[in-house]
């Protein structure tokens, strides 16, 4: 059975269906634990319903954090936990811009829903994030074309915690078979590219550990 990035190997999360779903989902759960590239599947919340070892190999040296728990919330985490940056390289333009986007469309979908809800009223409570939200992801968004918002087929950056790895470009796939997609679910696999591509962005671009992960797209609020 899949692991949860930063905890205890858990089941696939109950979905109201049949029990031959149930039991597609676990089956689902132990093919996803043989692939060796980190991949996860998500609700439209973008909770983790089952994530693989590869997965949580990758965010192993997170620390906990209450809300934000790559294997709880990918979105939580990639907006909110301090130690993103640490394990997501290029963090803001790479990885907070376009998951911000993604944000604001499910939202635009599903805007009575309270777990998406959430996530924005604790945007709005960070002010340079809300600021990006509101001013920096429409600027963005002109200056790079939509398409960079998409996660099938982008390449973002990895710091992996594995010294043989190191900086790691990965190709994000979206591979997500019918029976998943009727769930609302998606599934994503990160494709590691070869490290070397990517130690010199690395580099450029990694922060201290610890860092806040406030964004720089917009200038931040004259006292």
């Amino acid at each position: 059975m899949a692991h949860q990035a930063g905890g205890q190997r858990p089941a696939p999360r109950p979905v109201p269906d049949t029990c031959e779903t149930q039991a597609y989902l676990e089956d689902y759960a132990a093919l996803l634990e043989s692939l060796p590239l980190p991949s996860l599947v998500v609700d439209r919340r973008w909770n983790v319903v089952m994530a693989n070892g590869a997965f949580e190999a990758l965010f192993r040296g997170v620390r906990p954090h209450p809300t934000a728990m790559p294997g709880d919330n990918f979105l939580r985490f990639v907006l909110f936990h301090p130690d993103a940056s640490d394990v997501l390289g290029e963090h803001e333009p790479g990885w907070c811009l376009p998951m911000l986007a993604h944000l604001r469309t499910a939202l635009e979908t599903y805007g009575h829903d309270h777990e998406l809800q959430a996530i924005r009223r604790d945007v709005a409570q960070d002010p340079l994030m809300e600021a990006a939200y509101r001013q920096g992801l429409p600027h963005w968004i002109r200056a790079v074309g939509e398409a960079a918002t998409r996660l099938d087929g982008a390449v973002r950056l990895l710091l992996h915690p594995d010294p043989r790895r190191g900086p790691v470009e990965c190709r994000i796939v979206e591979e997500t078979p019918q029976t998943l997609r009727d769930l609302g679910h998606r599934r994503l696999t990160m494709v590691l590219r070869d490290p070397r591509r990517a130690a010199s962005s690395a580099r450029r671009t990694r922060r201290p550990r610890g860092t806040a992960t406030h964004l720089t797209v917009v200038p931040a609020p004259e006292d």
